[in-house]
């Protein structure tokens, strides 16, 4: 499977060193008093927000779909769409946050519904960007499925460029990965942006 190759290259070492030392010298660098009362336990909550928010490279996609691959005769579009997503900048260590939409067209096979918003959380819960984030989640259902085509698009919110940089809080990103029919066919990309609407 060509994404597994993906997913595997990107997964960090695991050996788990303790993070919470280094916010609390990222504290004392800042200025901060890390024995002060209010800061005292922050490092310890800071390695726990840090390793759920990038908990995406150790889950595993088989884990994941856990044989939840129907055959079913059906050919026509399936779309889960407002899927909420979180991840982090890997630019700056900040979060961006939005909606995912993701289609099919089967061929031979449907996954269960919930395991689409899985896959979506397994990538983002990396440090990311929107543009990768977007095409790993479509490569991995065309992988998983081996379906006529599959879309993503992806609608997000950047910290990055909300509260530094830039700073304009109104401002959005959206990309998108069309693969297949998808790509292919205007009639089906056209159905899936009114559909999406």
């Amino acid at each position: 499977m060509k994404n597994k190759a993906v997913v595997k290259m990107m997964t960090p070492k695991k050996e788990k060193e303790p993070i919470a030392p280094l916010f609390q010298k990222i504290l004392t660098e800042l200025g901060e008093d890390p024995s002060r009362e209010g800061l005292v336990k922050t490092p310890d909550r800071a390695e726990k927000a840090m390793r759920f928010l990038t908990s995406g490279y150790q889950m595993d996609l088989d884990k994941i779909v856990n044989g939840a691959l129907f055959n079913v005769k059906y050919d026509e579009m399936v779309l889960v769409k407002d899927i909420e997503f979180y991840s982090m900048c890997e630019h700056h260590m900040l979060p961006f946050f939005g909606k995912m939409h993701v289609a099919y067209l089967p061929k031979d096979k449907v996954i269960g519904l919930s395991k689409i918003p899985r896959i979506v959380d397994m990538f983002a819960r990396r440090l990311q960007v929107q543009e990768r984030l977007t095409q790993e989640v479509a490569e991995t259902i065309s992988n998983v499925l081996n379906p006529r085509g599959v879309a993503v698009i992806c609608q997000a919110q950047h910290f990055c460029m909300m509260m530094r940089g830039v700073e304009k809080q109104h401002s959005g990103a959206i990309t998108s990965a069309m693969l297949g029919a998808f790509r292919t066919d205007k009639e089906t990309r056209d159905e899936l942006l009114s559909l999406i609407k």
